[in-house]
């Protein structure tokens, strides 16, 4: 029982997707689908939090399932985060497939299974492990980006992912070959023991860690591994694309907190003269100043907001870099940025969704001329996602960006926090300009206007979503508190 309690977040979500597609073949009315799958994510995160306050320590006979799976708050806060975004991507498929006429019920079946990918991602502690629960996330986020079989740009983004995503996904296995061959483990822990005795010199070691490295940042989008990103979430449906900008990133950043310090944590590693430091703090800079540039440069909203993504993944890797001097703070304050993105990235995606009926969607910037106006309602809630994105207080995504660039400059990455907050200004550019198209500027005559849609599912999931962001804005200690905890349980395993 005590196990079975330990890996409840994962069985309450693997049972899920079992029935659901019992479901979809013996019912002849698929209506009730998104509901469905949102009820089994937000239980699958109602389970991880029973099990947080149960306490971790309390089930002794989790440790059997090590190293496959490691059950600690740092995996627990991973699901709560995961579960969340994926039931809001299911609401919002709940309103937005129907509209465009694209209500298809595999599209649920694939957001679980991939949902429960990522959370096997999020508990790995072996690389065998690491790469089943990859792959499955992986898989089902390719089928989803080729959702809409008639487009071709969801055709093209879909190629694009499927085929860089298993150029990524052989280069990370082909890295571990040679850690493995350099160290004879393929348990994360074993590998950073191993690391720090005479292999940690080896140079099937070194090579192995980097190519592991590079197969864990593209599934990051860090720059220059982000090339599949805007073409990918421009293609795939929105709702599916909100859910690879939140659930997919959550479950990389998972991975790399989890390669970076059980296998390679020790001091030879995280030193700033020969380890991964600045490397995460060149990549950290490369990523936020490219995605924030390029994303000021675009017309499509959508697109925008996939740039923004790739920003976004520098901000957290300040975090990260931050680690090496600072490990709890630091990697507390990526998995409480995790959490404030992905109420603000689910929200702004939804939002998005909100203000486009079919035929009359939101594409460009023009579209959403005037539309403070005409649905002062759809505007007020694309405000408050966007306000957040770019870090203005007292909103969920302020406190995000000040917790990680605190954690660098507690770390005496000095420049690096500087470079992040001229880079936080520089976004802040692109998302009022869209404020300044819905609320001070007119539609011309003659052009297309952006019509919003009514869904109870879409309304649901905005409403949740803003919740979280006041919330997580008004009270941001507590909530630190609690990712602090998680990045400490993390930190000892």
């Amino acid at each position: 029982m005590p196990i079975v309690l330990a890996l409840s977040p994962l069985g309450v979500v693997g049972v899920g997707v079992l029935l659901l597609m019992l479901v979809e073949v013996f019912s002849l009315r698929h209506g009730g689908l998104a509901l469905g799958t949102a009820m089994v994510l937000f239980a699958g995160a109602a389970f991880a939090g029973g099990v947080w306050l149960f306490g971790v320590d309390n089930l002794p006979e989790a440790a059997s399932l090590a190293p496959w799976l490691l059950i600690d708050r740092f995996t627990l806060f991973f699901d709560m985060i995961l579960c969340l975004g994926g039931g809001l991507a299911a609401l919002l498929a709940g309103g937005y497939l129907p509209e465009h006429n694209l209500d298809h019920p595999e599209f649920y079946t694939l957001l679980l299974f991939a949902s429960f990918g990522a959370m096997v991602l999020a508990a790995a502690g072996d690389a065998l492990t690491l790469f089943l629960g990859l792959e499955t996330m992986s898989i089902g986020a390719y089928a989803m980006t080729a959702f809409r079989r008639s487009n071709p740009r969801s055709a093209e983004g879909a190629l694009k992912y499927f085929l860089l995503g298993s150029f990524a996904a052989a280069i990370l296995v082909y890295g571990f070959a040679l850690i493995y061959g350099a160290t004879g483990h393929t348990d994360l822990a074993g590998i950073g023991n191993a690391a720090q005795t005479g292999a940690a010199h080896n140079p099937l070691l070194v090579v192995g860690g980097v190519l592991v490295l590079v197969g864990v940042l593209f599934k990051v989008s860090a720059v220059p591994f982000h090339s599949w990103t805007p073409d990918a979430y421009e293609g795939a449906p929105t709702a599916g694309t909100a859910f690879m900008a939140v659930a997919v990133k959550a479950g990389a950043f998972a991975m790399l907190l989890r390669v970076l310090v059980l296998c390679f944590g020790d001091p030879t590693w995280e030193s700033w003269a020969s380890g991964w430091p600045p490397v995460m703090a060149t990549l950290a800079l490369l990523t936020m100043t490219v995605g924030n540039l390029v994303a000021g440069r675009q017309e499509s909203v959508k697109r925008m907001l996939a740039y923004s993504s790739i920003a976004h993944a520098g901000y957290a890797l300040l975090g990260v870099t931050a680690m090496m001097r600072v490990p709890a703070d630091g990697a507390g304050s990526v998995l409480f940025y995790m959490l404030a993105y992905t109420a603000s990235t689910a929200g702004a995606f939804g939002a998005l969704i909100l203000c486009g009926s079919r035929g009359r969607e939101a594409v460009t910037y023009d579209d959403l001329s005037g539309l403070g106006k005409r649905h002062p309602a759809a505007a007020l809630a694309f405000s408050l996602f966007l306000l957040s994105l770019a870090g203005i207080p007292p909103t969920a995504g302020f406190f995000a960006k000040w917790f990680v660039f605190r954690a660098a400059i507690d770390g005496g990455l000095y420049w690096l926090a500087g470079l992040g907050f001229v880079n936080s200004v520089i976004g802040a550019y692109y998302y009022l300009r869209v404020l300044v198209y819905m609320y001070m500027r007119e539609p011309a005559a003659g052009a297309p206007v952006a019509i919003p849609m009514r869904s109870g599912y879409v309304t649901t999931a905005l409403l949740v979503s803003a919740i979280l962001v006041v919330v997580l804005g008004l009270t941001p200690a507590h909530y630190l508190d609690v990712a602090l905890e998680a990045a400490g349980s993390f930190a000892k395993g």
